[in-house]
């Protein structure tokens, strides 16, 4: 049977410098997102378009969910699988098109996964659990391109 989940964020704009949004350089494009009971996270846009380039952007924000719900499939089948992973990073890398309109897309992640495991003899087993991670990832599965992956395991 199919379960429903619900989630809630709540964003605040906090780039008002007094004027709203008057014109394009009367505001910055600062915000925060929190969810209940936990720490808020400051963001901004990419400094390409006027944004705070010491504040997370959505494009990051974005590789950042790909990247971690990836990584926690794959550590949930490497344990149902008896494949004890040590270390895991990942450098994910996503490319934006955007558009003469200024409206843009994704059109490629790739997740980079470097992953450590305990018995070398399950190197295969764990390079193809990468595959399946993939397609049970909750995020890569509501984009519209495919999510690609470039793992080394040792």
């Amino acid at each position: 049977m199919s379960k429903i989940h619900a989630y809630q964020s709540q964003l605040i704009w906090t780039g008002n410098l007094g004027q709203g949004t008057r014109d394009y350089q009367s505001y910055e494009r600062s915000y925060r997102v929190s969810a209940a009971n936990k720490p808020p996270i400051e963001g901004s846009s990419d400094p390409a378009f006027k944004g705070d380039p010491d504040k997370y952007n959505p494009e990051e924000l974005f590789l950042f969910s790909l990247s971690s719900c990836h990584m926690l499939w794959y550590l949930h089948l490497c344990s149902t699988h008896d494949i004890v992973v040590i270390d895991y990073q990942d450098d994910a890398v996503g490319t934006m098109l955007e558009e003469i309109s200024g409206s843009g897309r994704f059109t490629e992640v790739v997740l980079k996964p470097k992953v450590k495991i305990k018995d070398s003899s399950k190197k295969e087993l764990a390079l193809q659990l990468h595959h399946k991670a993939n397609k049970m990832c909750f995020i890569a599965n509501s984009c519209n391109f495919e999510v690609k992956h470039e793992a080394l395991i040792h």
